[in-house]
């Protein structure tokens, strides 16, 4: 039968993979697109060698706990289309990656992709992954937050768009009160993906970030014309009480807790561990959103199309 460019289009759509592999694959299986997706993945080594300079800019964050919630790790696996995001292959292989860097605590992606797993190592996963999707799709990046004294808990978003890892370190941590703890903890870890604050708290901000901001602050008083009269001594106690608006907006601990505005983050905590019986403090948190700097390439579709037909 004849193989006409909407085959083509449509099988590209698909899987993912070139056009001229597309035409091929369906010459080789009378147009079938079954048979040709089939094909496709029997050719899986050699698609992943001309997969290098594709562009994966979809994908997912993906987290896993360890049992004992010491350890806990993010991972972000890209691909190139929403579609093979969403698949069973995919998702699969980001919950082995992930539990493979917890297992495993490493978080170096090179180091990561050596690791082996039950059906191999990670990058041999990967691989088997790329030849069934049809897809290019890679390890990006990778953290690893343990602390023996602390609860590590994350938080995925709308299905890995976002993925964040929080650590809360416990003093009197119990069986009886693990399950609270983890439940403020994972509060905690949706707050940070929903407000995104670059920071912990106060001592966490860079001196320079600081004074930049003091600057800003300062130059903002002297534009106005109800305070740029007033001494200079004035005017940095203005500045200083603005700054703390600052860390309001910037630290995790100061933001009004999402869940409930009523509270700070901070409080959230304090009467968390007043409930439990424990000291609790948020010591450090990570945040991967995906495909966050990767350039998403244009494609013309129908422009390619014509071009592989000749028109």
């Amino acid at each position: 039968m004849g193989i006409t460019a909407n085959d083509v289009a449509k099988l590209r759509e698909i899987t993912g993979v070139g056009l001229m592999a597309c035409k091929k694959a369906l010459v080789a299986t009378d147009g079938d697109i079954d048979k040709a997706i089939e094909y496709l993945r029997e050719q899986g080594v050699s698609i992943v060698a001309k997969k290098a300079g594709r562009i994966a800019a979809e994908g997912a964050a993906w987290s896993a706990i360890s049992a004992d919630k010491h350890t806990g790790a993010l991972v972000e696996i890209n691909c190139e289309s929403d579609f093979v995001a969403k698949s069973d292959v995919f998702v699969e292989l980001c919950d082995v990656v992930a539990k493979a860097a917890v297992d495993s605590e490493k978080c170096d992606v090179e180091e990561l992709k050596n690791v082996k797993t039950a059906n191999g190592t990670v990058e041999e996963l990967i691989t088997a992954a790329t030849a069934k999707t049809g897809e290019k799709i890679s390890l990006r990046r990778v953290a690893v937050l343990k602390n023996a004294g602390a609860v590590e808990e994350a938080y995925i978003h709308m299905g890995g768009k976002m993925g964040t890892l929080v650590e809360v370190s416990v003093e009197g941590l119990t069986a009886d009160n693990t399950a609270e703890i983890v439940a403020m903890a994972h509060d905690v870890a949706m707050h940070i993906a929903a407000f995104q604050p670059p920071y912990v708290r106060k001592e966490d901000v860079p001196q320079e970030a600081v004074d930049h901001e003091r600057e800003i602050i300062k130059q903002q008083l002297l534009n106005d014309e109800k305070n740029k009269k007033k001494p200079e001594q004035v005017l940095a106690k203005i500045a200083e009480n603005k700054l703390g608006k600052f860390f309001e907006d910037n630290c995790l601990l100061y933001q009004a807790f999402a869940k409930d505005p009523s509270i700070t983050v901070e409080q959230l905590v304090g009467q968390t561990a007043k409930k439990t019986g424990t000291k609790l403090d948020i010591v450090r948190f990570v945040k991967f959103v995906m495909g966050e700097g990767i350039e998403k390439r244009s494609d013309n579709l129908a422009e390619e199309v014509a071009k592989l037909s000749g028109k």
